[in-house]
This record gives structure tokens, sequence and C-alpha cells, in this order.
């Protein structure tokens, strides 16, 4: 398949608005990295980072207008902490382009990945690929994707996902992800 096979190339003004729309929404989730701070940033009533939509399984819709932007976007976004670190978190957002053309995912991890080696990703305990990082932001670094039909019906189709992020080339972090209620979300977002 190739998750390396179809990356996105920022740079228009509507990726800058995207960009800041997601910095806002992983600064809450990635902040320090801690597991206390992940949950309390999903209980807390919405602010700046946008208000929740609708809850679809595990996953929710959170909408804002970023500044600059002329329509409100969403994104269907969940977070987790690592199986055996729990001082480390990773976000991983969906969005439909404004254009509606493209479909993106893109995944926050922390500080301190290793670059050159991306980010795994298994769905159902069966590796699918990698997808290299795009640029560090000061709260973690972005990995992205563009979807195509076959990975959304992969990730529609399986119960977890599980994110790898590298520390050293020997050393991978699993972050374990439900899947429940990520095509119902999908489908929702404008």
């Amino acid at each position: 398949m190739g998750l390396s096979q179809h990356q996105h190339r920022p740079g228009t003004h509507a990726d800058r608005t995207i960009v800041a729309f997601l910095a806002r929404f992983a600064a809450r989730f990635v902040a320090g990295g801690m597991a206390a701070a992940l949950l309390a940033a999903l209980t807390v009533p919405a602010n700046a980072q946008g208000a929740v939509r609708s809850v679809h399984g595990d996953w929710q819709i959170r909408c804002d207008t970023p500044p600059g932007a002329k329509a409100e976007q969403c994104a269907l976004i969940q977070s987790v902490v690592a199986e055996d670190r729990s001082n480390a978190g990773l976000t991983v957002i969906v969005l439909k382009t404004a254009d509606q053309k493209s479909k993106l995912m893109r995944v926050v991890a922390p500080l301190g990945v290793l670059l050159p080696s991306g980010l795994g990703l298994k769905l159902d305990n069966v590796d699918v690929g990698r997808a290299g990082f795009v640029r560090c932001l000061p709260n973690g670094c972005v990995a992205e994707v563009v979807m195509d039909d076959k990975l959304l019906g992969q990730l529609r189709t399986a119960k977890t996902a599980t994110f790898i992020i590298f520390e050293t080339p020997e050393e991978g972090i699993g972050f374990p992800l439900s899947l429940n209620g990520l095509g119902e979300g999908y489908d929702k977002l404008p």
C-alpha cells in the first residue's frame, strides 16, 4: 500500500490555516505529553481549541474558525497515550480539505521522535506502511498522509490501529488507537 506513496505538499493559504487549526488542537493534547493533561483536555469545555460538534465512538468532531479563514473548519480527532509510556501522547486528526478534493490524516507525535524513521501504522496488527514527518511545531512533530479510498476502507473495517514512532532506529513506541466510530465520524464531517 504505502502510506509513503501519498504525501501532501503543504504551502497554500488553506494549508497554513489548517496547520494553525491543528496546532491549536494538538497543543491541548500533546503539551507536556502528560496523561493527566490529556485526560483533562478531553473533559474541559470547548474554547479556542474548537467546539466539540459531535462524538462518534472514540472520536470527536471538533470545529473552529482559524484566524484569516472564511469558514469554519472541522476535523475528526482522537488522542491517545503510549501502551508502555503514560507520559507520551499522540493526536490523530482526520479532515477533508476545504475544496473537498482530498482526505488528510495528520498525526501529531511527541517531540524527540526520530524523524527519518517516519511514523509506522499497523491495522489489526498488520503493517500498512510508514508516513514521513512534514514539520515540527513547538508541541510535537506532524506526520501527514493523503488518504486514498483503499486506506480509508482499511480504517473503516479494522478494529484497532497502532501508530509507531521511533526514538532510535531499533526502539519503537506503539500508540494503540480505537477505530470505533471513525467511519461514522468521517461521514459526518462537513
